[in-house]
C-alpha cells in the first residue's frame, strides 16, 4: 500500500497530465478531408470559424488530410481523421465526400464543392438531406453550360469543343454530362479529355487537336486548378480559348470564367460546422446552394487569341482583366 506521502506525490506527478487530457477532451475536433487543398481558401474557413467565436487551439482544433490529387488515398485519410474521434468532417470535393460518407454513417459531415449530391448519392435530398451528409452543392445546370452559352455568344460559329476533367473524380462527370447535353442543343460537339494528372495533359491536347476542336471547356477542381499554369500554356500554344468554372483559371489567363464564390462557399461551411457543434443533427439542415455566380472575363487573353467580346457579354461581366 502506498503511504500518505507518496499517495501525494504521485498524485501532483499525475495532476498535469490530467489538466492536458481534460483540456485535450473540451476542445472540439473539426477535421477536413480533401481531394486536394487551396490553402487560402482553408484560411477563409478558418476566418469564419473565428468571427463565429472559436478559438483554434483553445475550444477547436483543426485535423487536415489532403489527398494531393491522388483519390485513391481518401479511404484511408478518412480512417485516419476517424482514429481521431472528429466531431465533424468537413469533405472538400465529390471523392472526399463519398469516401467519407462510405467511412462513417454516424460522424456528421460538412460538404463542399460537390456537384449533385442527389444524384451523387450522398443525400437523400436537398431540403431533407437525412443520415450524417449536408454541406454546399453546386448543380451541374448553373455551372458548366453557362459558362459555355458566354463562350458560344462570344464565338457564334463556334461548333467544336473539348472538355477536359479529372477523370476519377464523379461529381466532374456529372458536370461534363450537364455541359454535353446544354451544348448538343447549341449546336456543339464535344471531345471528353478525362486525365489522372499532370502525365496525361499532353495527350488531351494532342486528342483535342485531332478532334478540330476550336474551344476548351475546363472543369477545374482542385486536383485541376493546381496545374492550371500547365494546362494554360498547353491551351495558349494551341490557341484554345478556355472557359472554366472558378475566377482562379480566368485570373491565370483563361478567356470565361463563370461560377460561385468559394470564398462564400467555405464561408457558409464553417457555419454548417458552428451549427452541428452545437447540436443540430446534419439529416435536419437543408442543403444549400450558391445563389450568386460571378462572371470574369480577361481582355488580355482576348487580345492575345485576336478575340473581341462582345458589348452584350462584356457588360454582364462582375470582373474583367485587363
Amino acid at each position: 500500500m502506498l503511504s500518505r506521502r507518496s499517495f501525494l506525490v504521485a498524485a501532483l506527478l499525475a495532476a498535469p497530465a490530467a489538466v492536458r487530457a481534460q483540456r485535450a477532451k473540451s476542445a472540439r475536433e473539426i477535421g477536413v478531408l480533401a481531394q486536394e487543398l487551396q490553402p487560402g481558401l482553408l484560411e477563409t474557413f478558418r476566418d469564419e470559424l473565428r468571427k463565429l467565436g472559436y478559438v483554434e487551439g483553445s475550444d477547436i482544433r483543426i485535423e487536415l488530410r489532403n489527398a494531393a490529387g491522388r483519390n485513391e488515398r481518401l479511404p484511408a485519410l478518412v480512417e485516419e481523421l476517424l482514429r481521431l474521434d472528429v466531431d465533424v468532417i468537413v469533405a472538400i470535393n465529390t471523392p472526399a465526400a463519398r469516401a467519407a460518407k462510405n467511412a462513417t454513417r454516424t460522424v456528421p459531415i460538412v460538404m463542399m464543392r460537390v456537384a449533385d449530391p442527389v444524384k451523387s448519392g450522398l443525400v437523400a435530398s436537398l431540403a431533407r438531406p437525412g443520415g450524417n451528409v449536408t454541406g454546399v452543392s453546386f448543380m451541374p445546370d448553373a455551372l458548366g453550360p453557362k459558362g459555355v452559352e458566354l463562350l458560344r455568344e462570344t464565338l457564334p460559329s463556334l461548333s467544336r469543343m473539348a472538355a477536359l476533367y479529372q477523370g476519377d473524380n464523379p461529381g466532374a462527370v456529372v458536370i461534363i454530362d450537364e455541359v454535353e447535353r446544354k451544348g448538343e442543343r447549341l449546336g456543339l460537339k464535344f471531345v471528353r479529355l478525362p486525365v489522372r494528372g499532370p502525365n496525361d495533359y499532353q495527350g488531351a491536347f494532342e486528342t483535342a487537336t485531332r478532334a478540330r476542336s476550336e474551344a476548351l471547356f475546363v472543369m477545374d477542381d482542385g486536383a485541376i486548378t493546381k496545374h492550371r499554369r500547365e494546362i494554360l500554356d498547353l491551351a495558349a500554344k494551341h490557341s484554345l480559348p478556355v472557359v472554366s468554372i472558378y475566377r482562379d483559371f480566368a485570373e491565370s489567363g483563361a478567356l470565361i470564367a463563370y461560377g460561385p464564390s468559394l470564398d462564400t462557399v467555405y464561408r457558409r461551411a464553417a457555419n454548417y460546422v458552428d451549427r452541428i457543434l452545437k447540436g443540430t443533427t446534419p439529416g435536419d439542415l437543408q442543403v444549400e446552394q450558391p445563389t450568386n455566380f460571378d462572371l470574369v472575363i480577361n481582355l488580355k487573353t482576348a487580345r492575345d487569341l485576336n478575340l473581341t467580346i462582345p458589348p452584350s457579354v462584356l457588360a454582364r461581366a462582375d470582373d474583367v482583366i485587363r
